[in-house]
């Protein structure tokens, strides 16, 4: 069983795809048209004194790619005297051609697709013994490689005071029936030797975590907690205290768990963070529309314009698990399509799951589809376009080394890790009519229990299966369409992909601490 901390790191292995798609320019129609190759890196705020960061850039093209003599060049001389900038521990092949250079090559093929990829070349980022609080500065980063033209993208760097910011280590349990309330903590503790002049804490909470009344400081998206942003100042020792209260929402499955994390940043952090997440073209939300929530001073037994870096962001997080009570299940239906034409005629036909309720299903934080989806291909037809979210099926296994490859007979799909009341999510098979037969059947079929942590059996296992017809007799075809249908890789995702996600992909998290404990996005 995977832990909680397990969970949150794996709901952040797919965030390099959210930046493609943000961000990447689209393939051009031409076959002729250049490949774009696009490149990311973080602004990042150091603490003077402390052993700094590692990061690594994020590497995208605009069609999938493979690519020879890739070279990424840092360029920090606007910061040479105050940073350092040296290849991590495990790097080869790099160089310093020049003082506040640093140019990185790879002798070997380099596969990059529309998904994008990082943790190529990380360095570890050093504020020098002259750097002080308020210096600044910029980091340009240039990807070329063998016949594609380079791509440029210029960071920030800023130097600050350090400052030890820390949440509870021990999570807070609680208990909820689906569309009930509950409380719990948010608490922030100054234990290093520097004043912290405000902070910022980011939300990570599950789909079914809602908040029960909203703030002006605080910011929301489609009535989901993202952030709050406190002014206080938390001297050194203190700690500071606010009780937040959520609801269940009336779709969680139950019984389960749910889960739900908070990590605290410093203001010049979050100004970092928020550059990122406006270049992904992902919105932190809104302003509440009520009362500003304020974070009192408590009794603490913590120890001991300019900017603010935290020295340890290791101890940062803390969290709920909140135990949902009662029964609240799901029925997951097969979806087929009936399609008709003569032979010859290439024709679509649809194959998907939609989910009746009454529960929505979330297994963002297990990195597992909520179903399998299992094709057959009609008799007197052959599938000549496959997604590529579907593998040739042997046995129980699925060949992922030939997804969307055509002419196959049986075939699985995987949806999302998510699936709200009501949603379908499909793809389409394009199918090539060999010979006209009467009510051609195949079968779309799905495997309504998973074997995962928070779900049970489907409750009507009897619309599991669902008939793809071709040339069916009465009728001309034309499954249902309610205009609910999503792709398989469904907006909704993008909803319910905690923030806390990004956090890792953007290196928070990723800072060298005393005992070289380390945190690295990998794609």
């Amino acid at each position: 069983m995977l832990t909680h901390s397990t969970r949150r790191w794996l709901a952040g292995l797919g965030v390099a795809g959210a930046f493609v798609a943000a961000s990447a320019s689209p393939a051009a129609a031409a076959e002729e048209a250049p490949i774009e190759l696009g490149v990311y890196f973080s602004d990042t705020t150091l603490a003077a004194g402390s052993e700094g960061k590692i990061d690594s850039p994020i590497l995208y093209a605009s069609e999938p790619v493979v690519i020879e003599g890739l070279k990424i060049r840092y360029d920090y001389r606007d910061l040479d005297g105050t940073l350092e900038v040296k290849p991590d521990t495990g790097a080869s092949e790099c160089e310093s051609p020049e003082p506040g250079v640093l140019v990185c090559t790879d002798p070997f093929e380099v596969g990059l697709d529309e998904w994008g990829i990082g943790g190529y070349y990380s360095v570890a980022m050093t504020p020098t013994a002259k750097a002080a609080d308020g210096d600044a500065g910029s980091l340009t980063v240039t990807v070329s490689a063998e016949g594609i033209a380079p791509a440029t993208h210029t960071a920030k760097v800023r130097i600050g005071e350090g400052v030890d910011l820390a949440a509870p280590g021990e999570e807070t349990m609680v208990s909820a029936a689906p569309g009930g309330t509950f409380s719990a903590p948010l608490t922030l503790s100054n234990v290093g030797e520097t004043d912290a002049k405000g902070a910022v804490a980011v939300f990570d909470l599950d789909y079914a975590i809602r908040t029960d009344k909203q703030y002006s400081n605080c910011t929301y998206e489609e009535g989901h907690l993202r952030t709050c942003s406190f002014s206080e100042e938390t001297v050194a020792g203190e700690a500071r205290s606010a009780s937040l209260s959520y609801v269940l929402g009336k779709d969680t499955y139950a019984p389960g768990s749910e889960y739900g994390y908070y990590n605290w940043m410093t203001i010049a952090e979050f100004e970092d963070f928020s550059a990122y997440l406006k270049e992904l073209g992902v919105s932190a939300g809104k302003p509440g529309d009520g009362p500003v929530l304020t974070l009192p001073a408590v009794p603490s037994k913590a120890s001991a314009r300019s900017f603010q870096a935290d020295t340890d962001p290791m101890n940062n997080w803390s969290g709920m698990t909140v135990k949902v009570t009662g029964k609240n299940g799901v029925d997951l239906v097969a979806v087929a399509d009936k399609v008709a034409g003569k032979a010859g005629d290439v024709v679509t036909a649809t194959a998907g799951v939609r989910n009746d309720g009454p529960a929505a299903l979330d297994f963002g934080r297990l990195g597992s589809p909520v179903t399998k989806i299992d094709v057959a291909v009609p008799e007197g037809t052959t599938a000549v376009k496959v997604p590529e979210v579907c593998a040739p099926l042997n046995g129980d296994q699925a060949d992922w080394d030939q997804a969307g490859k055509p002419g196959k007979k049986l075939y699985r799909c995987y949806p999302d890790i998510f699936i709200g009341v009501d949603e379908e999510q499909t793809v389409e098979f394009g199918l090539r009519i060999d010979k006209v037969i009467a009510n051609a059947t195949g079968t779309v079929t799905i495997n309504a229990k998973c074997e995962c942590e928070g779900f049970s059996d489907d409750l009507n296992p009897a619309n599991d299966i669902a008939k793809l017809l071709v040339n069916a007799a009465g009728g001309q075809g034309g499954g249902d369409d309610d205009g609910g249908a999503l792709p398989i890789t469904g907006q909704s995702t993008g909803l319910i992909a905690g923030i806390g996600a990004l956090l890792l992909a953007a290196g928070v998290g990723g800072y060298l601490v005393a005992k070289r404990r380390r945190t690295r996005f990998v794609a």
